[in-house]
């Protein structure tokens, strides 16, 4: 099975989705491998964890949390209940608007993420808030937002800005290849480059290094060169 273990992340911690059949002894093994592999995008942080998938008892608990430790830097403080760490207390209507509002907030303005490192195929990178990734997402690599994303590194793989449904997120990328694109409810894929002429995968290729952020347009995703005209307009 691939996807043993889904290492998910958000403003109160992470959240860990674990395979019921794998035995438990490999599922160590598995879980050291990954922090070893992602460990650098939670340099020195204190977070809770929980888990979600399968039945744990506090002692397996706690080794996964050890684990977790001697294979990063990171400092578990809490284990939490299944699903706890993205529980709040119900708000009326106009507090939760106000709230996601700051969440879509360019970066700077509102409550952001910020890792350092890069994403392989089959790792994800999920925050509820602004993401701002010093790194690159490679091909079959996942980056999921809240809020928007600014990857300062190339954007090869699949980004999601605005995952609640707020499609006036935008996503920026230094190099801007992905595979898909979502904003919102709004959803660009990139063309098949096998079938693109040579000619035009070329001229592509040479003009990788402009910086460029995808926003929604009159109901379709548009990906545009970041300038200051396009910054004074947003």
């Amino acid at each position: 099975m691939a996807n043993e273990v889904v290492i998910k992340s958000n403003r109160y911690g992470l959240n860990l989705i674990l395979d019921d059949q794998t035995p438990f002894p490999e599922l160590l093994r598995i879980i050291g491998n990954k922090f070893q592999e992602t460990g650098g995008f939670f340099k020195d942080a204190k977070m809770a964890v929980s888990f979600e998938g399968r039945e744990l008892s506090p002692a397996q608990q706690k080794r996964i949390a050890d684990v977790i430790m001697e294979n990063s830097s990171i400092r578990i403080t809490r284990i939490m209940e299944a699903g706890a760490l993205r529980e709040e207390k119900p708000k009326p209507k106009a507090q939760a608007e106000a709230a996601f509002s700051r969440q879509s907030a360019p970066v700077g303005e509102g409550n952001a993420d910020f890792y350092k490192g890069n994403l392989r195929s089959g790792q994800i990178l999920e925050s509820e808030s602004n993401i701002t990734l010093i790194g690159d997402v490679n091909p079959g690599a996942n980056i999921i937002s809240g809020g928007s994303i600014v990857i300062l590194g190339s954007l090869k793989g699949t980004a999601r800005a605005g995952a609640s449904g707020d499609d006036n997120c935008f996503i920026f990328a230094l190099d801007m290849r992905p595979i898909q694109l979502q904003i919102g409810e709004f959803i660009a894929k990139s063309p098949d480059r096998d079938k693109e002429p040579r000619r035009l995968r070329r001229k592509e290729k040479e003009g990788t290094g402009t910086p460029k952020v995808a926003v929604v347009r009159d109901g379709n995703i548009c990906v545009e060169p970041m300038t200051k005209g396009f910054l004074d307009r947003m």
